[in-house]
């Protein structure tokens, strides 16, 4: 019998991709948006109303996928999104925005569906991090804390859900090419201190944007862990992730320097 995997944020991106692999590989597929009436029609899988930020509405889609689904092998969490820009700029609320959906969205989600995989005794979670979950770039200190977060969040998870037989993953890509920094919300600039600092750094940061890889290594390495019999916890994808986070770890010296010469 082929696994059902679940899918956040299944209308573009990583989740949008996967899905569709998933799904030409020939397992039930479920994703969810916010408002799937605009792409269902376009799409062989099928797709269901979630929105990450609404306590009811995660309500609803949990009762919804206990009462339709005899068995829930995978939770993808996918859905999320960015914020740029100088942390002392960045305005409170939309700080706060970034941990609803990336941090409190994400575990919420996986809260309202652990019941199920617990009465299994069977399941795996994996959860699309990012690679600034690991390090601390500049320019993206709230999207880094939100996904410091949910590594942290998911670490101690991993051990309380062993005795159910539940794995738990995390992805951790590094820049892809993706809608997720084109759909970033920037905050704007209005420290003077700041301006020419601001200039680099945003080049810096939209650099990485535009040579980012395709995001079909990211696809590929979430379809290996689903089809690992022994999936890892910690999974940075990209060109230079593994050496990132080993600089970091065993030459931060090195690794500080690199991030300070890329906005001179």
């Amino acid at each position: 019998m082929s696994k059902t995997i679940l899918i956040t944020g299944a209308s573009s991106g990583f989740g949008l991709m996967l899905a569709k692999k998933l799904h030409q590989k020939g397992f039930n597929v479920i994703g969810t948006s916010r408002e799937p009436q605009k792409y269902q029609e376009k799409l062989p899988f099928k797709l269901l109303r979630l929105d990450i930020d609404d306590d009811r509405s995660i309500q609803s889609f949990a009762e919804q996928i206990a009462n339709e689904t005899k068995l829930l092998d995978v939770l993808v969490n996918n859905a999320g999104f960015m914020v740029t820009g100088i942390a002392e700029e960045t305005p409170m609320d939309v700080a706060r925005q970034q941990f609803e959906t990336n941090f409190w969205g994400t575990v919420k989600v996986t809260n309202a569906l652990l019941p199920i995989f617990r009465k299994q005794k069977s399941g795996q979670i994996i959860t699309v991090s990012s690679i600034v979950g690991l390090i601390g770039p500049p320019n993206l200190s709230y999207y880094s804390a939100s996904k410091h977060a949910v590594e942290g969040y998911f670490k101690s998870l991993r051990f309380e859900l062993n005795p159910f037989n539940i794995k738990v993953s995390v992805v951790e890509p590094v820049w892809f090419k993706t809608n997720l920094g084109h759909n970033a919300i920037a905050s704007t600039g209005n420290i003077a201190d700041y301006d020419v600092y601001r200039k680099k750094v945003n080049a810096a940061t939209q650099k990485g944007i535009d040579e980012a890889q395709s995001p079909e290594v990211v696809v590929s390495k979430i379809t290996k862990l689903i089809e690992a019999k022994e999936p890892k916890f910690s999974n940075p994808v990209g060109k230079m992730s593994g050496m990132i986070v080993f600089l970091q770890a065993f030459a931060p010296k090195i690794f500080e320097g690199s991030i300070l010469k890329s906005v001179k």
